[in-house]
Order: structure tokens, then C-alpha cells, then sequence
């Protein structure tokens, strides 16, 4: 049988038909030999939303990432292509957002809407740029976790070097210190005892000079006013022409010690003439000759009176010897 020209020409139209169609479609993203439904959805960041992760409504997987692609070189957003693995009713007013588990992975959770229409192979869901608790706590957590770690392993080298640093001997000391360490906080809790502890014992010490000052309020109060009267008074006093007075008194005083220094007075002539001092000390020296012969030969003074004769004894010449101090020179 032989094809005519018009039947090539006719098959090679629709052969070619076909695979415009198809073409197109494939650069659209759709897959014509399957059956899948596909929806998009834009966010301007996906965090940590990764190909072939969850889509889930209710908490029920109902798709998969497919792709993302960003939409121009800015970054102004990025489309993430969606395919549905089951056939539910995704109403159009439905919400998508990205949702992470503390401890798994990221996934997109539609929020069913209340609209009676439903999307349908191709369409656009409304995206929700506010993210979960759980998001925003992975979120902070993680690059927490990544430090802790680090510092994880820095103290794991850390205490293998100071292992190979120790010896026996230092190993032993740094046990005796952990030892005393704790002993010092047995005993730091002993006295921070809220009933038996030193510490304890002084605050109720405390507690009762407060109580009895508070209870001797108005006797201290008292006591304070007449303190303060008593200076007010003192304040009133003129104590200025005492002063002047003092001093005055002062340099009279200053002005008579000067002139023992000098021989003006019978003390400054006393204390600067060597004659007057011998006279006197002749005179007083007679005086007491004169009294001791009174006191030893008195009927040489009153014999001649009385009975009417004389002391034919000498007189003396010097002091006599004294047998007793008198009376007003002991001490």
C-alpha cells in the first residue's frame, strides 16, 4: 500500500503538533504523561524548605517540593512548584507557609480556607510570609546549637591536652583542692543555715537592736532635741569677749614673766643680783641664829626679868642642830 504525500504531510502536522504541545508544556514545568496536579507558590525566603520536603494540610502529607526557581536576578521572590500526590479540594483562599519541627525537617503547610472553589493544576497558592513558633525557635536555636558544639569539641581538646599536661602528682593536687572546695561550701552552708547558721544567728541579732530602737524611738527622739537645745544655747553664748578677755589676760601675764627676765621689780632684782641675794640669805641666816638662841638659852632674855639675874653663856654663833623637823615643813 502506498502512502500518498498528503497522508505524510497530514501525519508529519500532527506529529509536530504534539510535540509543540508537549514542548510547551515541559518548559512550563508540566509533565503531559502524567497525571500529577502541580501548584505554585511564591516566597520571598524559604528558610531552610528543600526539594522532595512535605506539603501537608492538617498535618497529612498531600505533596512534594518539586522545584523552586527564583523569579528574576534580584532575588525580588522564588517560585516553589508543588506537586500534589493526592487528590484532595485545596480551597482557593487556603494559605501556604513554611513550618519546621524542633527536631526534623522543614516542610509547607497549606491552611485550608473556607472558599467553595478549589485550585486546580497550575494555579497559585496565597503564601503567609509570617512563620511558626517552632520555625522561629529552630531558627534562633540552631546556630546556637552550631556554637555549642564547637565549644564542645575546643573543651574536649582542651581537656586532652591539660590530661597529658597533669602528672600523678598534680592530678592528685587538683583532687585536694576539688576536696577543700568542697568542704568550704559544707561549711559556707552551715553558716548561711537559715536556722542553726552564724549568719542567722546575727540577723536576729540585728532584727532585736532594730525592734529595741524602734521601741526607744521617742526616748532617742528626746534625748536628741535636749542635745540639740543644749548646742543652740551654746551657739547663743558670747563666747567672743571671753576670748578677748583670755587674751588679754594672756599678755599681762606675758609682760610680767618678762620682766622677771629683766631687773625692773624686786623678783627681777632678786633673780639678776648676786648682793641682794647674799644680804638676804645673811639676813635669814641671823634670823634663824637669833631663834635658835631664843629657843636654847631663853634665861638669857627673860632670866634678868623674872628672876632677877643673868645668862652668863655665850650667845650662839651658828644655827643649832634640830633635833625634829617642825611640823609645817613634812611632807
Amino acid at each position: 500500500m502506498k502512502i500518498s504525500n498528503e497522508t505524510k504531510v497530514g501525519i508529519l502536522t500532527v506529529v509536530s503538533l504534539v510535540l509543540l504541545i508537549v514542548g510547551f508544556n515541559f518548559l512550563k514545568g508540566k509533565n503531559v504523561f502524567s497525571n500529577e496536579t502541580h501548584l505554585y507558590a511564591v516566597f520571598s525566603d524559604l528558610g531552610s524548605l528543600r526539594k522532595s520536603n512535605d506539603v501537608k494540610m492538617k498535618g497529612l502529607p498531600v505533596g512534594t517540593i518539586y522545584d523552586y526557581t527564583e523569579i528574576d536576578k534580584n532575588l525580588s521572590g522564588i517560585i516553589v512548584t508543588i506537586t500534589m500526590k493526592r487528590d484532595v479540594n485545596i480551597p482557593k483562599d487556603s494559605k501556604a507557609t513554611i513550618e519546621s519541627e524542633l527536631l526534623g525537617s522543614a516542610y509547607l503547610n497549606i491552611a485550608q480556607g473556607q472558599s467553595s472553589e478549589y485550585l486546580k493544576d497550575g494555579d497559585t497558592l496565597v503564601t503567609d510570609l509570617a512563620t511558626s513558633f517552632l520555625g522561629d525557635v529552630k531558627a534562633q536555636i540552631t546556630p546556637t546549637l552550631t556554637s555549642v558544639r564547637g565549644a564542645i569539641d575546643s573543651l574536649k581538646i582542651v581537656l586532652g591536652g591539660l590530661n597529658r599536661l597533669f602528672d600523678k602528682d598534680t592530678k592528685g593536687n587538683v583532687s585536694e583542692i576539688i576536696r577543700n572546695l568542697k568542704e568550704t561550701t559544707a561549711n559556707l552552708n552551715r553558716l548561711l543555715n537559715a536556722e542553726s547558721g552564724a549568719l542567722a544567728a546575727t540577723l536576729d541579732n540585728a532584727n532585736s537592736i532594730t525592734g529595741n530602737l524602734k521601741k526607744n524611738n521617742d526616748s532617742i527622739t528626746a534625748t536628741i532635741s535636749s542635745i540639740k537645745r543644749a548646742a543652740d544655747k551654746f551657739s547663743t553664748l558670747e563666747v567672743q569677749p571671753t576670748i578677748d578677755t583670755l587674751q588679754a589676760t594672756v599678755s599681762e601675764l606675758k609682760n610680767v614673766i618678762s620682766k622677771f627676765n629683766t631687773n625692773e621689780g624686786t623678783l627681777g632684782l632678786l633673780m639678776k643680783d648676786r648682793k641682794l641675794y647674799d644680804q638676804l640669805n645673811d639676813l635669814f641666816l641671823g634670823l634663824e641664829i637669833l631663834f635658835d638662841d631664843i629657843r636654847v638659852n631663853p634665861k638669857r632674855y627673860t632670866g634678868s626679868l623674872i628672876f632677877n639675874r643673868k645668862d652668863r653663856t655665850g650667845p650662839l654663833t651658828s644655827p643649832a642642830q634640830k633635833d625634829s623637823i617642825p611640823q609645817g615643813n613634812q611632807k
